[in-house]
């Protein structure tokens, strides 16, 4: 398929009559206004002063209170998950140990893994939501507070 280059008109029936640069692949031939998450930085209708947002004692929790849930949660993740080669090359002794028939703790910790990964998901919900709670009281107050 021959791509279209700036300056040539358009064949009959093209829908997409304008490119915006010579490397577009989709080119921006719109005549609406674009969605939010296409505009960039000088064409956000909406712009944000972020110094004022990050010197609120309110947005300063929310950080707090994301920064309490996620260091935690991930050495846990991560020292959990690591636990088990680290058991298996260190300890096989014990990793070796019969809990029931020819299940070995190692495949039990190994299972456990998943309850694991599932466990902190509907945690890491729980605290999304609190965390969504926290944004939204924020985002309404800046609205109440804009100029």
């Amino acid at each position: 398929m021959k791509r279209r280059t700036r300056g040539t008109p358009p064949r009959a029936g093209d829908l997409t009559p304008s490119v915006g640069a010579e490397t577009d692949v989709a080119p921006l031939g719109r005549a609406a206004v674009k969605p939010a998450h296409e505009r960039t930085a000088d064409e956000d209708l909406d712009i944000v002063d972020w110094e004022r947002v990050a010197s609120r004692d309110d947005f300063r929790s929310l950080v707090a209170a994301k920064r309490a849930f996620i260091v935690p949660a991930t050495l846990f993740f991560v020292v959990y998950y690591f636990a088990l080669p680290l058991l298996v090359g260190y300890a096989p002794g014990v990793m070796k140990t019969e809990v029931f028939g020819v299940v070995n703790l190692a495949y039990l910790f190994a299972l456990s893994q998943f309850v694991m990964a599932w466990g902190l998901a509907a945690w890491y919900l729980r605290a999304a939501g609190r965390f969504d709670v926290m944004a939204q009281a924020i985002v309404a107050t800046l609205g109440r507070t804009r100029r």
